[in-house]
């Protein structure tokens, strides 16, 4: 369905949205919240609702969860064990190896404590690259969570590559649990004694296949695991985290040298010079920020080797660390697939963006037309993201950077007060109404914007809003406040109305 169903005529929005002051914005959304009474809710629902209930400025969003990476070499039940602990089938399990390509997360709960879980992959199909994609999809997992669950196959024994994670692990200042699975009975423990030699401590036989031993691990799992992520927490106050992303080549390095004023990085014409990222602070603008240098991303993750496998699951962890990422482009040569792929990583990760086209410099009149074109074609999805014309070799404009990132992180940050953000979503549907569905016609209940960072509503329904319907919110919501260089998320909630009878 086309967005432009939704688009109507022209309306006056925003001179209806001034008529209404904040004192009747609120005492509409209390109304509309007070509806919600009439409709089955679950208990997220009044967690969601609980901050809202007490007005905006007592709203408080949840801790960092703390996070358990499940770490091993391929085939060994990982995957089978994720599931075993979530208590349903969510990860997917074959027993061909290397079916997990990328650490996915779920959210996991046992004792009342609530954690995410990290399920690892990474490997390639080939015997050639496994050591080293293992041990670098181990050594992410384990920069990027609290607890260690390292699974060795106790029918097969320790191997080299069990070995090669086991050194990282020694290093790691992080509890580990060496998890012996496939114990599927009494008969199969004493395979488990071998394993003391790893240097683990204590092996925990469990079978991921028929839950033995697993309540007892999650129980002891449960006295180590902090309240509290050391590593996901938000941290405030210090240098706003940068992370520069672009695909190999496209002038990251040269970037973070000209901005720190000096040769932090190795430039190269020979692509792939950068390996790992490098945190600098470094003060632009009148500020300090911490920028990470990435290694640049190739095209296909899991068919890479050695080297560029890791400095892949390195960028997809300095990602995970930053609050705003610039993305490279080169002016120079045609947006690619690549290119878009790595901005697709960007929006995933819920970062705020700016887009920064490398070696303007070099631009000549005809590649102009054609980039302006490139640019309306392939990046139209990320119009809102600032946009800034630089050359990392000779630093020209690079001043204008800072600007574009404050004004991305800013965006990250806003929050719209509930009564504000219902006042416009009951202006625009009147305006604007969902088209009937099936005979039906969905209408927006109530609204709320969950979090920051990125922005993200919430809103309750009375059926499915079409995606085209949920865009055309998201871009109205962009003309009116702004987000100029954040996503913004918006889920729903489909609710029905409470049966009076029961």
């Amino acid at each position: 369905m086309s967005d432009s169903e939704y688009e109507g005529h022209d309306d006056d929005l925003v001179e209806r949205l001034a008529a209404v002051d904040e004192d009747l914005a609120e005492a509409r959304a209390r109304a509309l919240r007070s509806g919600l009474d009439d409709y089955e809710l679950d208990e997220e629902d009044f967690d969601l609702l609980q901050g809202v209930d007490a007005g905006d400025e007592s709203v408080r969003y949840l801790p960092a969860l703390p996070v358990i990476a499940i770490v091993g070499r391929p085939n060994v039940g990982k995957s089978q064990l994720v599931n075993r602990i979530l208590g349903r089938r969510e990860a997917v399990v074959q027993d061909t190896p290397g079916v997990t390509r990328d650490r996915v997360s779920y959210k996991g709960e046992w004792l009342d404590r609530r954690f995410t879980l990290v399920d690892t992959g990474g490997w390639e199909p080939d015997a050639k690259g496994i050591d080293a994609s293992v041990a670098a999809q181990a050594e992410v997992a384990i920069d990027l969570c609290d607890v260690v669950l390292f699974v060795v196959d106790a029918m097969v024994g320790a191997t080299a590559t069990d070995e090669a994670v086991v050194k990282l692990l020694r290093k790691a200042d992080k509890p580990v649990f060496l998890i012996a699975n496939k114990v599927d009975d009494v008969r199969q423990e004493p395979e488990v004694y071998g394993l003391w030699n790893l240097g683990l401590g204590e092996p925990y036989p469990v079978s991921a296949l028929h839950g033995r031993g697993v309540a007892d691990l999650l129980d002891e799992i449960m006295k180590v695991l902090p309240t509290v992520s050391a590593v996901a927490k938000e941290e405030f106050g210090g240098p706003r985290k940068v992370a520069i992303l672009g695909r190999p080549n496209v002038g990251k390095s040269s970037l973070l040298n000209k901005a720190a004023g000096e040769e932090r990085v190795v430039v190269n014409d020979l692509a792939g010079t950068t390996r790992d990222p490098v945190d600098e602070q470094i003060e632009l603008g009148g500020r300090v920020w911490r920028f990470v240098d990435t290694a640049g991303i190739r095209r296909r993750v899991h068919l890479q080797q050695g080297a560029d496998f890791y400095a892949s699951l390195r960028t997809q962890a300095a990602l995970e660390k930053a609050e705003v990422a610039v993305v490279l482009l080169d002016v120079s040569q045609p947006i690619s697939e690549q290119d878009v792929r790595i901005i697709e990583l960007v929006l995933e990760s819920g970062r705020a963006l700016v887009l920064a086209y490398n070696k303007w410099d070099l631009l000549d009149d005809d590649r102009r037309r054609y980039l302006e074109r490139e640019i309306e074609l392939d990046l139209a999805h990320v119009a809102w993201a600032p946009r800034v014309n630089i050359s990392a070799r000779t630093g020209r404009h690079l001043e204008k950077l800072v600007p574009a990132l404050e004004t991305a992180l800013d965006s990250w940050d806003t929050r719209i007060p509930t009564g504000k953000f219902n006042a416009f979503l009951t202006e625009l549907t009147q305006e604007h109404p969902h088209p009937v569905r099936g005979g039906k016609q969905p209408r927006i209940l109530f609204g709320t914007q969950a979090a920051t960072r990125p922005p993200t509503f919430v809103l309750f329904t009375t059926g499915f809003l079409d995606p085209g319907y949920r865009r055309f919110i998201q871009r109205r919501l962009r003309e009116i406040y702004g987000f100029e260089g954040s996503p913004i998320v918006v889920n729903m909630r489909v609710r029905e109305k409470r049966d009076r009878r029961k």
